[in-house]
């Protein structure tokens, strides 16, 4: 067996190639970013194709990096952006057009039917998931509907539908395979959290052939085997699948119940832990998997937010108050402490708690000292402001204090924004020295699944640094009442 477990984040701005040692230790990364297609009414797609070109770019590149050998891979893990949606033609392997990256709401319209028919609980009820474009689903239903090349394969037994980890695995196993995991499988809409399976009912509302979904497996299983387009001598088995968040929450080692993380990426996911039972929320969080391993499956609550990180990007090439994200941590420090500007960034709606998907960004309480510095606080604020809701929400529904937050993304190294999110949860806040927790999630899966890891004491040298609440309480809840009404002026009913 190699020493080395190779890991493929493919996220939403790009994808990342990991290489992890027999240790554990992270000892190369490589980028390559994709182009994020906007057309005119704020449609999101990517090219399949291109970030599959990538992934075969980035192995090759981190292993020159690392200056490892391709003989010293022993298994493959994969961590992806969830929810993106693509069809494709089960024997050309070719898409039937772009896949509808998460934050597109095109498929606005397919929901409010479902709705207005009145199959909004019994959706929420088998999959723990409101009826929202959001999710796969409606997604994959707007393709049916609107690409005449669905239909067809349809007719003919040749449609795939998937989510970003199947495409990989199709095309990395030379089309051989078309699985996914119980974690991707469980954000689809589609997926009966109660029997596991796929919900035979739920598939004919929305038009979608069951037989065109992927084989939903164990997050550790072995899907297949791959030597990568050649790169590799050998085929090695790809044994550690799962979505970005829950690869995330399994490489904090939430892995008991009541533990909970925040991944701050382009979007942002609060997640916890609530064991091995079912949980259904009344008040705007999603029940999920959390992963199936080891025979079984755990449960956690999850709140989705469309634009936390993607908040700064705005900032950088829209609105161009920045030049770099590093910048915000001394402009927002440097910002006048009595301004009351809230910015509510629901450039696509609104998602969790709220499920608002015609809501629309406000920038408010600007007076005429506000500038440069307290817009650009605003903007970094409200990402701590959107991952409270949630907190705030899981302590109410969970009965559990929540005293820390384990937290990790890009964003995480903005020493402002950490601690305004310790004084805003009110939780001490707990970032890992090793960022790429996505990926490296996946990457331990795959190491304990294939044998190299011992899954107890490979989460042993991870180190942290932290920060504790220091806000006083009236101050606090001063400011979150503040964002509180201006979420009010955006929802609309």
């Amino acid at each position: 067996m190699g020493k080395y477990i190779l890991a493929i984040d493919q996220s939403t701005q790009g994808t990342k190639g990991l290489l992890f040692d027999e240790s554990g230790k992270l000892t190369a990364r490589a980028d390559i970013p994709h182009r994020q297609i906007i057309n005119d009414l704020g449609w999101v797609e990517h090219d399949p194709n291109e970030i599959m070109k990538n992934v075969y770019d980035v192995c090759r590149n981190v292993l020159v990096k690392a200056e490892v050998g391709p003989e010293e891979i022993a298994a493959l893990g994969i961590s992806n952006q969830r929810e993106t949606s693509l069809m494709w033609d089960k024997k050309s392997g070719e898409p039937i057009m772009n896949a509808v990256v998460w934050q597109c709401a095109r498929a606005e319209e397919v929901c409010r039917r479902h709705e207005e028919a009145g199959e909004g609980k019994i959706v929420r009820e088998k999959t723990g998931i409101p009826l929202s474009p959001y999710f796969p689903a409606a997604k994959w239903q707007w393709m049916m509907e609107n690409i005449s090349a669905a239909a067809c394969l349809a007719k003919e037994g040749n449609l795939a539908c998937g989510t970003i980890d199947s495409w990989l695995v199709y095309n990395l196993t030379k089309k051989k395979v078309h699985k996914t995991d119980y974690s991707n499988a469980s954000r689809t809409q589609l997926f009966n959290l109660h029997t596991l399976t796929w919900d035979e009912q739920l598939c004919r509302s929305f038009d979608i052939p069951i037989e065109a979904l992927p084989e939903v497996v164990m997050s550790d299983s072995v899907f297949g085997t791959t030597d990568l387009n050649g790169l590799l001598p050998n085929e090695v088995p790809i044994c550690g699948v799962l979505g970005d968040s829950h690869g995330a929450l399994f490489g904090q080692n939430c892995r008991r119940p009541g533990e909970i993380k925040a991944t701050y990426g382009t979007g942002s996911s609060v997640m916890m832990n609530i064991g091995e039972k079912y949980l259904a929320s009344e008040n705007g969080l999603v029940t999920s998997l959390a992963w199936g391993m080891d025979g079984k499956v755990s449960y956690v609550f999850e709140g989705n937010l469309n634009y936390t990180g993607a908040v700064i990007t705005w900032l950088k090439d829209d609105v161009q108050l920045i030049t770099s994200p590093g910048e915000t941590e001394a402009l927002a420090k440097a910002a006048n402490p009595n301004d009351e500007t809230y910015f509510v960034p629901a450039f696509t709606g609104l998602g969790a708690p709220y499920w608002n998907a015609k809501a629309r960004g406000i920038l408010t309480g600007i007076t005429r000292t506000t500038g440069r510095n307290e817009i650009v606080r605003a903007a970094v604020d409200c990402i701590a402001y959107q991952i409270t809701d949630l907190v705030k929400l899981m302590r109410k529904e969970s009965g559990r204090k929540i005293e820390e937050l384990h937290v990790d993304g890009g964003p995480t190294g903005n020493r402002y924004l950490m601690q305004f999110q310790a004084d805003q949860a009110d939780a001490r806040v707990s970032i890992p020295a090793l960022q790429e927790l996505s990926g490296m999630g996946a990457a331990y899966a795959a190491g304990i699944s294939a044998g190299l890891y011992d899954k107890e004491k490979i989460f042993e040298q991870m180190q942290h640094t932290e920060y504790e609440p220091q806000m006083a309480a009236e101050k606090r809840e001063k400011l979150y009442s503040g964002w509180q009404k201006a979420i009010e002026q955006v929802l609309i009913r």
